[in-house]
């Protein structure tokens, strides 16, 4: 079969146009419907009127990204084992949340990270690194996500060309951007939890009807993956990407570490625990969430060895969007035009609910923790924080739009371990030592923050990420010096280090009663507030 048929590769994209146009107008609608025109609390925590279960299906909403549906399906289907072992690391990382972070953050603070960060430090210099490092992270995270939504309309639109793609997703970023103006955190709340049941149900029904192929037989679906991959039988153990040499096991070993300990420091997910009434719901939100990223993780799987053995591989990577098509390639070959417009829609509207969430979290932490608490002092004025916040969604956008642009073709899961490397680097080691460490302080905090985003960034410039490698953003330059893909076995202890020399180097008069204050806050939630 020839891959370059359009009507082979992406099925009628009459079809697939309308129903993802008409998933779009729908959920704008909500989004409408469901606006926080009010207060800042309105604006950026839909005044905590979500309830445990629902915050736990908006959470899943916000987490399962491109990555998961797009990304990981992909990786499975080139890499096999290797592949799933993003989803693993994803899904274990929500421990860290659970156990140590969402009550204690939930019951501290008000609005953002950087609440949590202040509460008992200098405010104007932490909340200024709070925000640096919020709009470092969202930025990276919103990247990867908007090459795959140029990716998935490239595949409807059988679209090769990278100026295409480029309009593609500067087209799609502008929607993006539209969701928060229009609706703020009420209206992007809703759109996630409609996409997290539309894509849970989707990749229970994928994975029903893709088993009933091979009369429900794993092992068979399995010898067919096999069979049609490149790497053989090697997909089917440990190894076939990260066991070549040294370097790429120590790049596993670095990718895990991000991935299991960035989710603890991810400004739009950690942003979520304020929209519950209390810190019992924030815990019930992730308990909500985790079983519900378990059943789809556990497809995930299934569908991925599945795009092997029906789609093949040589099919998949020669696709518009690589990696990244596995899964809506699966869909045309079990349902045709009509199943691979809905898979796509529901793919899109993942990226759409993830990127509104993502740019909320970005302009919330600049409108309020630089402009209203560093800028204005603590005193800005009424409704300008709102404006603010509107106005940086603009410019966030811009900046992903054009990052989305530069990354275009690589895999989006990959992109975002990245994202999970910053995170874990800037703000993990900062949240866990303020919540569980007394002597903690401001120097503390700002050695620990800048240090890991910086040594970050910098080992990810210098690594075959950026260049020295055929699939390098720019392959026809070598400037690597760094041998990992994934920088976070370096720079997460170097946050956690700096944090602690920073800490007991600073020998400022500390504050017991602001301490005490923050212990039975956070333990009890009595004193907080959020309104």
């Amino acid at each position: 079969m020839n891959l370059a048929a359009p009507e082979l590769a992406t099925g009628s994209p009459l079809i697939n146009t309308s129903i993802f146009v008409g998933f779009v107008l729908v959920t704008l609608i909500v989004v409408y419907r469901a606006s926080s025109r009010g207060t800042a609390s309105d604006f950026f925590t839909a005044g905590s009127t979500f309830s445990g279960p629902q915050n736990g299906l908006a959470i899943a909403g916000d987490y399962l990204s491109a990555a998961s549906f797009l990304g990981i399906a992909g990786a499975i289907a080139v890499y096999g084992y290797d592949g799933f072992l993003y989803s693993i690391g994803f899904l274990v990382a929500w421990l860290v949340n659970l156990l140590l972070i969402a009550e204690r953050l939930r019951n501290t603070g008000r609005f953002t990270m950087g609440d949590v960060l202040a509460f008992r430090m200098q405010q104007r210099p932490v909340r200024a690194a709070a925000a640096v490092s919020t709009l470092t992270i969202t930025v990276m995270y919103m990247i990867a996500q908007l090459a795959g939504a140029g990716g998935i309309v490239a595949l409807l639109l059988n679209v090769r060309s990278g100026v295409g793609q480029a309009l593609v997703i500067a087209v799609v970023g502008v929607v993006m951007v539209l969701y928060v103006l229009v609706g703020g955190m009420k209206g992007t709340t809703w759109v996630q939890i409609i996409k997290a049941v539309l894509l849970l149900l989707s990749v229970v029904l994928i994975t029903f009807f893709l088993l009933g192929k091979f009369g429900f037989s794993i092992s068979s679906m399995l010898d067919q993956a096999a069979a049609n991959n490149p790497l053989g039988d090697r997909v089917l153990a440990p190894g076939a990407q990260y066991g070549e040499s040294e370097t790429t096991k120590l790049d596993f070993v670095s990718l895990s570490l991000a991935l299991v300990l960035g989710v603890g420091g991810l400004p739009h997910v950690l942003m979520r625990f304020y929209t519950v009434p209390t810190g019992r719901e924030a815990r019930r939100s992730v308990v909500w969430a985790t079983w519900g990223m378990a059943a789809f993780y556990l497809c995930t799987l299934v569908i991925g060895f599945g795009a092997a053995a029906l789609v093949g591989v040589d099919r998949i990577q020669n696709a518009p969007s690589g990696q990244n098509s596995a899964a809506p390639l699966l869909a045309y070959e079990i349902g045709g035009n009509v199943l691979l417009g809905i898979v796509s829609a529901v793919a899109f509207s993942t990226i759409l609910a993830v990127v509104a969430g993502l740019t909320l979290t970005a302009s919330a932490s600049f409108a309020h923790d630089f402009y209203a608490n560093y800028v204005m002092r603590g005193r800005p004025e009424p409704d300008s924080v709102v404006r603010v916040a509107r106005l940086t969604a603009l410019g966030i956008g811009g900046l992903a739009i054009l990052g989305g642009i530069a990354v275009s073709g690589q895999n989006i899961a990959f992109l975002v371990g990245l994202a999970f490397a910053l995170a874990a680097s800037a703000n993990l080691s900062t949240l866990v030592y303020t919540l569980f460490w007394r002597r903690f302080n401001t120097t503390g905090t700002l050695w620990g923050m800048y240090s890991g985003l910086a040594s970050c960034i910098l080992l990810m410039l210098f690594s075959p990420v950026v260049s020295g490698s055929p699939d390098s953003i720019f392959p026809s330059v070598d400037f690597a010096f760094f041998p990992l893909r994934n920088p976070g076995i370096v720079s997460i202890p170097i946050s956690f280090l700096a944090g602690f020399v920073g800490t007991m180097l600073d020998k400022s008069p500390r504050d017991p009663e602001r301490e005490a204050e923050m212990d039975v806050r956070s333990l009890t939630g009595i004193g907080s507030r959020v309104g």
